[in-house]
């Protein structure tokens, strides 16, 4: 049997670290020497938040040099070799260094940083309106002017928006709120600015990612839980047209008792989508299903479709969708550990 080996593979500025990562750095009281990488961690969102890469790094010789804030820092990781796992690297993107910090004894550098896609004009507040146009036009239009590619669903594309303002807000929490709006993940991932539907499945390129499988004896640890369902019987959302100067609101469900939502919208049409959106997360039932693998899987993503084996028969039955993944290398090997929701589809 070939031994199970996790290797990553990281490069700072263009220039390759990873030799020196995986150097030995002796240790105190006659303990064998050890890697100089203690430990990295990749953590993908869904979307309303940025990726982020966490390093420790072992200095108790003095031998490694601060990184600055604002370098970025390209990470593949995956296998070496071993007899049940898949040799070979998966590139996780481009990091940005936001917070560097040295501590000890023993001494270890951390530094954080964050998707690089997540950075620069991208989070200056705007003021901006939109009328007679789309949601895929609104999108190539912050896309084009943050140097990012549009990817928006043909579904949501071609909604019509009749008037949409930006008003004090940064382009991605904008962006954002038009995913929350339209029940739909918002996120930017390797210099795609993509807008879809939740739990389609699909890659930024438009390719269908493979429904993963995962049985109980590939996991260490799992917590499954079930909570009440929330009571939204409807959600109902005000607009206003400014040009005819009209004004109501439309309801999604019941109108006894039904939500109100704060925001009022520049159109009947974009109202009731924002309150179909709204109704539509409030009726998903509150499952959820952490688990922890035991040989890492970067192949993984958010917005993969999963199913489950060998647990209780309640929860192997429910289509899940991977949420949130978070991949790490250490002492403990290569380690995957997932967050799964309900998929609705």
């Amino acid at each position: 049997m070939i031994a199970n080996i996790p290797l990553a593979q990281v490069i700072v500025d263009g220039r390759d670290i990873t030799p020196m990562l995986y150097g030995k750095v002796a240790q105190s009281n006659g303990r064998p020497p050890r890697n100089r990488l203690v430990s990295l961690s990749i953590s993908e969102k869904r979307g309303e938040e940025a990726d982020q890469l966490d390093l420790i790094i072992d200095d108790s010789d003095g031998a490694v040099a601060l990184p600055p804030t604002g370098a970025k820092i390209a990470v593949s990781i995956g296998w070496k070799q071993g007899s049940e796992v898949q040799p070979g690297l998966v590139d996780k993107g481009v990091f940005v260094v936001d917070e560097i910090g040295h501590g000890g004894p023993p001494d270890l550098i951390t530094i954080k940083a964050r998707a690089a896609d997540f950075i620069g004009e991208l989070k200056t507040r705007r003021e901006q309106g939109w009328h007679a146009t789309t949601l895929g036009g609104i999108v190539a239009e912050i896309a084009q002017r943050n140097g990012l590619k549009p990817n928006v669903a043909a579904r949501l594309a071609n909604i019509a928006v009749h008037a949409k303002a930006q008003s004090r807000e940064s382009d991605i929490a904008f962006f954002r709120r038009l995913g929350r709006e339209n029940n739909a993940v918002a996120t930017i991932k390797k210099g795609v600015m993509i807008l879809k539907p939740i739990g389609d499945g699909k890659t930024a390129s438009g390719k269908t990612l493979p429904t993963v499988t995962i049985r109980r004896r590939d996991g260490d640890q799992h917590q499954f839980q079930r909570q009440k369902r929330e009571e939204v019987t409807g959600v109902t959302a005000s607009w206003r047209d400014r040009a005819g100067a009209k004004h109501d609101s439309v309801t999604h469900g019941d109108k006894k008792g039904a939500r109100k939502l704060s925001r009022v919208y520049g159109s009947e049409a974009e109202a009731r989508t924002a309150a179909q959106a709204a109704h539509a997360r409030a009726g998903r039932q509150p499952l959820s299903l952490t688990m922890t693998l035991a040989l890492g899987r970067a192949d993984l993503h958010p917005e993969q479709k999963a199913t489950v084996s060998g647990y209780k028969a309640t929860i192997d039955a429910v289509p899940w969708l991977i949420g949130e993944v978070t991949h790490t290398i250490g002492d403990r090997g290569f380690q995957t550990q997932l967050k799964l929701d309900t998929c609705d589809k």
